[in-house]
């Protein structure tokens, strides 16, 4: 397992600093991305979160995992990477 993790199920309210501060209780978050829509610009409901350590990245799983955050279940697993279109 690498150390990025999906975190998928978010508010659209939620910032990157929401996420960085959420995270950083379970250890030393290095990146935080949330992707936005190209044609409208709005956030797609998902995240990417790195953390520094495997360690971190499996504390982070295990402690947010199916935690309520803004009135939604999130789900946090390990990245998978881009399959390759052909």
């Amino acid at each position: 397992m690498k150390n990025k993790l999906f975190v998928g199920n978010l508010s659209y309210n939620l910032t990157e600093t929401n996420l960085e501060e959420l995270f950083a209780e379970s250890g030393k978050v290095v990146s935080v991305a949330i992707p936005t829509d190209r044609e409208s610009g709005r956030k797609r409901g998902f995240a990417f979160v790195e953390m520094s350590s495997q360690a971190e990245a499996e504390a982070a799983i295990e402690n947010l995992n199916g935690k309520d955050v803004d009135g939604r279940q999130i789900v946090v697993n390990a990245s998978k990477p881009k399959e390759k279109a052909y």
